[in-house]
């Protein structure tokens, strides 16, 4: 029986899908470099910017060149992210029903933790999660399972009845990667293909789908 609960948070939690691609192709264009298409930016959201921004670049870049994109990426952020990010339909129930029934939710992110706090408290869903783990919290980040095994440890969680649930492969690869189930979330999912052929545990089309999975 699932009893633990590890939420992505973008395109999994909530669509901020509009906030990354608009903070990233301004972050690019003010250091006078070919901003990213739109789907590329996608494709790489589930892992921290540090990562995926030498990947979208026509040029290699030194450490401090990335370190200073990302920050300006992470400054846009901020300012157009409440205007840009809503929960999915159904995940509000969804998280409510876990909730009366006792279930143990956490957050595993790839965002650092302090927007990820004012992002779940904007939402109003902040008080359903025990703890919240941000890039800025493990060694390694995803598809590595640090992020699942701090809160395993932690918590003394049994891996068996633990569920990690995202949009991105790399969700699914770092649940597998730390022994417990997983479900795609197809609702948020740029590439429900690559969400297939990572195998889940489960598929899910809609949040409330996840009430069916035990």
């Amino acid at each position: 029986m699932l009893k633990n609960y590890f939420f992505d948070f973008d395109k999994t939690l909530a669509d901020t899908g509009n906030v990354s691609v608009i903070a990233t192709q301004k972050a690019f264009l003010a250091f006078g470099l070919v901003p990213p298409a739109r789907e590329r930016i996608l494709d790489l959201m589930g892992i921290p910017a540090e990562i995926s921004v030498p990947q979208m670049t026509n040029k290699k870049l030194a450490e401090e060149e990335i370190e200073k994109i990302c920050t300006e990426f992470r400054t846009i952020y901020k300012v157009i992210e409440f205007n840009n990010t809503s929960l999915y339909p159904g995940i509000g129930d969804l998280l409510t029903s876990l909730y009366k029934s006792k279930k143990r939710l956490f957050v595993v992110s790839s965002k650092a933790v302090a927007p990820l706090n004012r992002n779940l408290e904007a939402l109003g869903i902040l008080n359903y999660f025990e703890e919240i783990i941000g890039c800025d919290m493990v060694e390694h980040y995803k598809p590595a399972p640090d992020g699942i095994n701090l809160l395993v440890e932690k918590y003394n969680l049994n891996k068996q009845d633990s569920v990690m649930i995202g949009d991105a492969r790399y969700d699914l690869q770092m649940g597998k990667n730390a022994n417990v189930k997983t479900i795609g979330a197809e609702w948020g999912a740029f590439d429900v293909k690559s969400l297939v052929n990572e195998n889940p545990t489960y598929l899910a089309k809609e949040p409330l789908d996840i009430l069916n999975f035990d």
